[in-house]
């Protein structure tokens, strides 16, 4: 597979885009591997879906299971390069770093290795091979989600309609505001929206600018049939709908002024 133009191309530099939440539950890992896909067939950009939670749902989507040798945490000590744990999907330029039990330990070997932007200079390695790095992060409010922060440009935060879901995006964006002078944009997502409930419809028309996911059969069925929508039904609503998720993306990335032609 031929590689991504290297980082100094105009429109085509690696850039990190973080899909996070505080809050489980919310299809944060169903929408990142479908926008890595849609990143990767649909734009044709040489994409890494990076698991960093324990749980390895990024790899089951897309049918790939977790390795059996538990190096996932090594790369942050750098005890093994993460290139060599990347692997392969079914889908023409998408590969995957996948997640393992050893992940579940993160936030205190952060704390133990002591550099605020471990995750970032890897992700800035890794952009030289791949113009879109995706992080399916886990739903937790300490160290690793701050040096998920600290690596991303974008951070994008699904959000089905719910008091709980408004007080986690108000955790994200006080993590951020308390993290420092750096602040990457975030693009909020109405998550598993659906529009025949009083309260979906408010917060849709609370927020109409925000892309949105709907609750739909087809989007159960990427675990099911362990890929993306866009794979086994391509014309469906849902797969439409994280299509122009993604279109959102890269408008908002464009904006950046590290993105400019």
């Amino acid at each position: 597979m031929p590689k991504a133009p290297k980082s100094g191309a105009p429109g085509l530099q690696g850039a990190t885009i973080a899909i996070y939440s505080v809050k489980g539950g919310v299809g944060k890992t169903t929408l990142a591997a479908n926008l890595a896909w849609n990143a990767a067939v649909v734009s044709g950009r040489r994409t890494l879906l990076w698991d960093l939670d324990a749980a390895s749902g990024a790899g089951f989507l897309l049918g790939v299971p977790p390795s059996a040798n538990h190096a996932a945490a090594k790369v942050f000590s750098k005890e093994r390069d993460p290139a060599k744990l990347i692997r392969p999907t079914a889908y023409e330029r998408l590969d995957i770093l996948p997640a393992d039990d050893s992940l579940r330990a993160l936030d205190s070997q952060f704390l133990h290795i002591g550099k605020r932007r471990r995750l970032a200079r890897l992700t800035e390695a890794l952009g030289k091979d791949y113009t879109r790095i995706l992080l399916d992060c886990p739903p937790v409010l300490n160290e690793v989600s701050a040096q998920v922060l600290r690596a991303a440009d974008l951070v994008i935060v699904p959000l089905p309609p719910s008091p709980l879901s408004t007080r986690a995006l108000d955790q994200v964006l006080e993590q951020i505001a308390a993290d420092g002078t750096r602040h990457p944009p975030i693009l909020p997502v109405h998550s598993m929206l659906d529009l025949r409930r009083t309260l979906h419809r408010e917060a849709r028309d609370a927020n109409p600018d925000w892309p949105a996911i709907p609750y739909a059969s087809a989007v159960e069925q990427c675990a099911v049939r362990q890929c993306p929508i866009g794979a086994f039904a391509p014309n469906s609503p849902a797969a439409i709908a994280f299509a122009r998720v993604w279109r959102a993306i890269e408008a908002r990335l464009a904006k950046l002024p590290q993105f400019a032609a």
